[in-house]
């Protein structure tokens, strides 16, 4: 089953402080988290990357790598996540291999019918909600995308953009596999805590779901 919490941040702003955070975030059993590191340079991306990777390598954590299939597959990453304007889901295959996953970014039914047709394991429906952690965030999509995206392919579906705990449940009956946090997570008091909601969330209703 696909991960049903996938855990978004940026290490460029603190990488010891991210580091420390996904101790917090495995401890709580989330086991899939992405490096997104969109102002650094292809060195500082690689090394951050590496570091994650490498700490959090005796731990049953997937880390995925945002935009770079490159540094991905260069630093063992267990896959890349690719938007809109990035290399296309088979090419970042290409580089990457078939062990890795890929998965892309969707913000309409066009772009989604053509995700599902590619060998993306997964695919990001989004921004759901209006969010603040993208500088030029796509047009905020809401719920009903999610349950057309449900009707249009069996692919795990990833939503992001803006979600929260409070919203959780509504986005997983709406069709989700998984929910992709950022702020919700990263500035909770507790992000172990806060991940341990999302968790029993999604063990509460995937269940009835599934």
């Amino acid at each position: 089953m696909f991960p049903s919490l996938y855990a978004i941040f940026d290490v460029t702003a603190g990488g010891e402080q991210s580091l420390s955070v996904s101790d917090a975030l495995a401890d709580a059993g989330v086991q899939l988290m992405q490096l997104r590191a969109k102002h650094s340079s292809s060195r500082l991306t690689y090394e951050q990357s590496r570091s994650l990777i490498q700490h959090l390598e005796s731990r049953s954590v997937r880390v995925i790598v945002n935009d770079r299939p490159d540094i991905a597959s260069l630093a063992g990453a267990a896959g890349v996540h690719v938007g809109q304007d990035d290399l296309s889901v088979e090419d970042a295959r290409k580089i990457c291999g078939a062990n890795l996953w890929v998965g892309v970014s969707t913000h309409n039914l066009e772009q989604l019918r053509v995700a599902a047709r590619t060998s993306a394991d997964y695919i990001a429906v989004g921004p759901v909600f209006p969010t603040a952690t993208k500088e030029n965030p796509d047009p905020v999509v809401g719920v009903e995308l999610l349950r057309a995206a449900r009707a249009l392919t069996e692919k795990p579906l990833v939503a992001i953009g803006g979600i929260t705990v409070e919203s959780a449940e509504q986005i997983f009956r709406a069709g989700a596999d998984s929910v992709a946090v950022i702020r919700d997570l990263s500035e909770a008091p507790d992000p172990g805590q806060r991940a341990r909601e999302y968790l029993r969330i999604a063990e509460r209703v995937l269940g009835v779901r599934n």
